[in-house]
């Protein structure tokens, strides 16, 4: 469960770090501030962080799939190759 707090925390960083960026661009327009590349910086560092967290998740089984196309979970599923006469 603290899994996926973290990864709705780091979810909702990305957007509010991406629009502060835009708002950033817009009130900056032709001044050489540089607070909207490390607005933008800042999105790439959580969306990093975001992917490893994901990755890790899934590496300890902490996260899973739970789609009925998901041959692991389903096997029942599965369609079995016809027999060859």
């Amino acid at each position: 469960m603290l899994l996926k707090f973290i990864i709705v925390l780091l979810f909702i960083g990305i957007i509010v770090s991406l629009s502060s960026a835009l708002v950033f661009l817009m009130k900056d327009v032709g001044n050489t501030r540089k607070r909207t590349l490390y607005a933008l910086g800042v999105r790439i560092f959580l969306a990093v962080a975001l992917v490893a967290t994901i990755t890790w998740g899934i590496y300890s089984g902490q996260l899973g799939s739970k789609a009925p196309w998901d041959k692991q979970l389903h096997p029942e599923r599965v369609l079995s190759p016809k027999p060859k006469p």
